[in-house]
C-alpha cells in the first residue's frame, strides 16, 4: 500500500466515523433533517429487531420523530466500531460496512406515554417539544435516571457518493433492553 492510499484510507475512516457519530447525534437531538441527510437517496433503515419498522430514510425520519417524543431525553453511545472498507486490489473502494455496538439510555415522558401521574414526567415541567428542536432537556430538571435502556449492534452499509460517505442501509440488532419502573 502506498503512502497516498494509506492516507486516503485514513481519511475515509474518519469520514465514516463522522457519519456514524452524526447518526447518533441526529437521533438524540431530534434533528430529523440532519438524520435524513446522512442517507443516500435510496437509503433504508431497519428497526424491526428493536420493535420498530423498516423503510426508506424519509419514512424512518417521520416515524422516529413521532416515536422519540415518548423519550425527551436520550443518548446513544456507539462504541466498538469495526470499519471494513471494500478493497479493490489494495485501493479503497466506494463501499464500507461498519458494525458497532450501542448503548442507548432514555428517559420516558410518563405523561405522554400515559403511565404515571401528571407532573411525573419532568418534575412538573411540561414538555415543550424541545427534543425535536435539538435542545432536549439535559435531565438536570428532575435528576431522574433513565428508565429505559437498550443495547445491541448496528450494521451500517455506506456508499461513497462523490467526496461524501452516506448510509445505504442501517440495521439495528437489539440484544437486550431494560425498563425498570415502567
Amino acid at each position: 500500500m502506498t503512502q497516498r492510499v494509506a492516507l486516503a484510507t485514513v481519511l475515509d475512516r474518519l469520514a465514516i466515523d463522522e457519519v456514524i457519530t452524526g447518526y447518533a447525534a441526529a437521533v438524540d437531538d431530534g434533528a430529523w433533517p440532519a438524520y435524513r441527510a446522512l442517507f443516500a437517496e435510496d437509503g433504508r433503515a431497519d428497526y424491526r429487531d428493536a420493535g420498530g419498522i423498516e423503510g426508506p430514510a424519509e419514512e424512518m425520519a417521520r416515524w422516529l420523530a413521532e416515536t422519540m417524543r415518548l423519550f425527551p431525553v436520550r443518548q446513544h453511545l456507539i462504541v466498538n466500531r469495526r470499519v471494513r472498507l471494500k478493497d479493490l486490489g489494495g485501493y479503497p473502494g466506494d463501499r464500507a460496512e461498519v458494525r458497532a455496538d450501542y448503548l442507548n439510555p432514555m428517559r420516558l415522558d410518563r405523561a405522554a406515554a400515559g403511565t404515571g401521574s401528571p407532573g411525573e414526567a419532568d418534575s412538573g415541567e411540561a414538555d415543550s417539544g424541545e427534543a425535536d428542536s435539538g435542545e432536549a432537556d439535559s435531565g438536570r430538571s428532575g435528576g431522574l435516571s433513565p428508565d429505559f435502556v437498550t443495547g445491541g449492534r448496528y450494521t451500517f452499509e455506506l456508499l461513497r457518493t462523490g467526496p461524501d460517505w452516506l448510509i445505504h442501509r442501517l440495521t439495528v440488532h437489539e440484544k437486550w433492553r431494560r425498563a425498570p419502573g415502567v
